[in-house]
């Protein structure tokens, strides 16, 4: 069976204390979905907060004294946001697991539907770990590492790429209801623009207020 997920790449910064988080191996991945606990929401907002966590400059305005607000200042004041991590695919019957890389990023993981509908290849990074993406008529290749000649590989149809990513589109949108109701609780002063920026990152609709 082919299982795909969408995954945050986790680091989580020494001494962090603003909110609860969740102890998880350092550069490991974090699926997200609808089934986390609020401690693992509290590490996936974390992560995303962290990953645009840079400086002020240019037009932005500068980074507010109050320590919550400082932390969040990248995540609710930059055009472009990022988030470490992507897609995973996994095919439980070999074992073999197709992960994201430095060129990837789970804010461009839209990019899969033009791969099914029509782009013939996907690069997720470079040298030494370079997975990439090929189609050939109705048939996806996925190459983890394109650096080497025997690279393992995940074979599968296009149309089932397709309803996996509709699957993908499930489980953000799930964990999205998931950390808007979070952010009520441990951000009540910011929830409504952490709730619009973790839409506009993951690439969803703004959630409505309740």
């Amino acid at each position: 069976m082919i299982v795909m997920q969408p995954v945050l790449e986790i680091y989580t910064p020494g001494g962090f204390d603003l909110w609860p988080v969740a102890e998880i191996e350092p550069f490991g991945f974090l699926p997200l979905s609808g089934e986390l606990s609020p401690a693992e929401v509290g590490t996936a907002v974390m992560r995303i907060a962290d990953c645009n966590d840079i400086d002020p400059d240019g037009d932005r305005p500068p980074r507010p004294s109050d320590a919550h607000a400082s932390f969040l200042h990248g995540l609710l004041t930059f055009d472009t946001l990022f988030a470490a991590g992507g897609l995973r695919v996994t095919d439980t019957s070999t074992g073999v697991t197709f992960l994201p890389s430095c060129c990837d990023g789970l804010e461009d993981w839209r990019d899969w539907h033009a791969f099914v509908h029509g782009e013939h290849l996907i690069g997720f990074g470079h040298d030494p770990v370079s997975p990439v993406a090929e189609r050939s008529g109705d048939s996806i290749r996925l190459t983890v590492n394109a650096e080497q000649s025997d690279s393992p590989v995940i074979e599968l149809p296009a149309t089932e790429l397709g309803h996996l990513l509709t699957g993908v589109e499930q489980d953000l949108t799930d964990f999205l209801a998931l950390a808007v109701d979070w952010a009520s609780r441990q951000l009540p002063d910011h929830c409504a623009p952490v709730a619009a920026a973790l839409a506009r990152v993951l690439d969803l609709p703004r959630p409505t207020e309740s």
